[in-house]
């Protein structure tokens, strides 16, 4: 039960706040996945200070709270969350040029900011196009593709930490390694980040990023909802790799199925049930444990209880 404070649920008190916030919002909606059940409550917000408060308010009435950018890495239970959704995306995603660096909000679709970087003829994006991340997520995640990561390219980010306060930090201090950051370990949310790139020629820039797209189409099951990669990548080979060596590319288990295409994808091939997408990674993992002794680890996160969420 979502604790009250003088009388007053969270809606009243980020009313009062001036601030809107909607209830039993389906998360299916927001994810790439296309699966999730309601949030209790859901907020799109549009500011730095906006995010401060709700998440203030949240901490202070007891009420969980995740926030999500493009939902292009998560797993929603089909039960939802019993808490605070904030998504960033819709209006959180000013990009900003001074010279060769750029600033970007949290919700700023990576592609975005690629684009302006080609419009701007900077360089040292180029690996990013395609990714269907946020700014936010991929400094969470050092997403990277084609050889680079987002490490290569951060100057620094102003987050929002777990004391509610709002503080930057450089690069080196970020802890980065493989799909793998400082923000992995805590509760702090990333709020911006900047950038440092160099000045390029604009028709390379771009013919880079239409041949990684073209790769992106030929290669991944884009035409399926999906997290993008299911599990990362183990040290020394490579999980799509394996899953296919366990001969499991292609394998359906009820509406979910490891792709044809790219092993290392798991997708939404037909309705499918948050129970269902778990209970076939968790095939998939056991499978490839057994036939290779690799342990594969999920990449992608998981929202909500797994226990329940299975079909009974």
């Amino acid at each position: 039960m979502v604790k009250e404070e003088m009388g007053k649920t969270f809606l009243d008190v980020m009313k009062d706040k001036g601030y809107n916030v909607r209830e039993y919002v389906d998360l299916k909606d927001y994810t790439s996945l296309q699966i999730g059940g309601p949030a209790r409550f859901f907020s799109e917000p549009y500011h730095i200070e906006e995010i401060k408060e709700l998440i203030t308010t949240a901490k202070e009435l007891q009420i969980p709270f995740f926030v999500l950018g493009n939902g292009s890495n998560v797993l929603v239970s089909d039960h939802g969350f019993d808490g605070l959704i904030i998504v960033t995306k819709t209006n959180m995603n000013t990009i900003e040029v001074s010279g060769t660096h750029i600033k970007a909000s949290a919700g700023a679709m990576l592609k975005d900011v690629c684009v302006r970087a080609y419009e701007e003829s900077l360089t040292g994006l180029e690996f990013a196009y395609g990714i269907p991340a946020t700014v936010g997520g991929a400094v969470y995640m050092n997403a990277g593709a084609y050889g680079g990561e987002i490490k290569d390219v951060l100057l620094k980010c102003t987050y929002l930490s777990e004391d509610g306060e709002i503080h930057t930090m450089y690069k080196d201090e970020l802890n980065f390694s493989y799909r793998h950051s400082y923000f992995s370990d805590n509760k702090d949310i990333v709020l911006e980040a900047e950038f440092a790139l160099d000045i390029g020629k604009p028709e390379s820039i771009k013919e880079i990023m239409d041949d990684l797209l073209n790769r992106r189409k030929t290669k991944q099951p884009l035409e399926y909802p999906s997290a993008g990669s299911t599990f990362k990548r183990p040290e020394g080979n490579y999980a799509s790799a394996l899953i296919e060596q366990s001969g499991l590319k292609g394998f359906q288990h009820k509406n979910a199925m490891v792709s044809d295409k790219h092993a290392g994808f798991v997708i939404n091939h037909n309705q499918a049930s948050f129970g269902e997408f778990i209970e076939l990674i968790e095939i998939v993992k056991e499978v490839v444990k057994t036939k290779t002794g690799y342990e594969l680890e999920c990449e992608v996160r998981i929202i909500g209880e797994v226990k329940d969420s299975h079909n009974k």
